[in-house]
């Protein structure tokens, strides 16, 4: 049984559920990609939340997300590990993601994805979001990053 919980400062063991983030972020991510080093102070931000998903008590994934601004939020982070994959984790804590951001009323939620990454690419367009440009040498000088978006104000 998978279940979808919002990390927050009460929440229970929260330093050692950081700490399983952070070692998962680690892996998923090059370093220069990485939260891992900043991750506590990333999360104590007022305009950033992260949502875990907890499948059979191991942790096998979360997202974060933000709202910069009243106008959009973005999608900063969405790691699922490897044996977890392909079971609808992903796209579970993505919609769960979205519900939040919707809560905050923005009008739009922005994300950046590396268009190599074809499984998080199909995941994104299979909920609504639309490529809005593609930004060369975003993550390295050969490793690009499509801007998608989702709008919210037409649903």
């Amino acid at each position: 049984m998978a279940i979808i919980v919002e990390l927050n400062k009460n929440t229970e063991n929260r330093a050692k559920l950081v700490e399983e983030i952070v070692k998962l972020e680690r892996k998923i991510f090059p370093k220069h990609e990485s939260y891992a080093a900043f991750f506590d102070n990333e999360l104590k931000r007022k305009n950033a939340g992260l949502l875990y998903l907890h499948a059979d008590g191991d942790l096998a994934g979360y997202v974060m997300y933000s709202w910069p601004s009243s106008l959009y939020a973005s999608i900063t982070k969405l790691a699922v590990k490897e044996q977890w994959r392909k079971q609808g984790h992903g796209e579970a804590l993505l919609k769960a993601a979205i519900q939040k951001c919707k809560t905050r009323k923005v009008s739009r939620i922005m994300l950046h994805v590396d268009p190599s990454r074809t499984p998080a690419v199909s995941l994104y367009k299979k909920l609504g979001f639309q490529v809005d440009r593609l930004i060369e040498g975003y993550y390295s000088l050969e490793r690009h990053a499509y801007v998608m978006y989702l709008e919210l104000n037409s649903n």
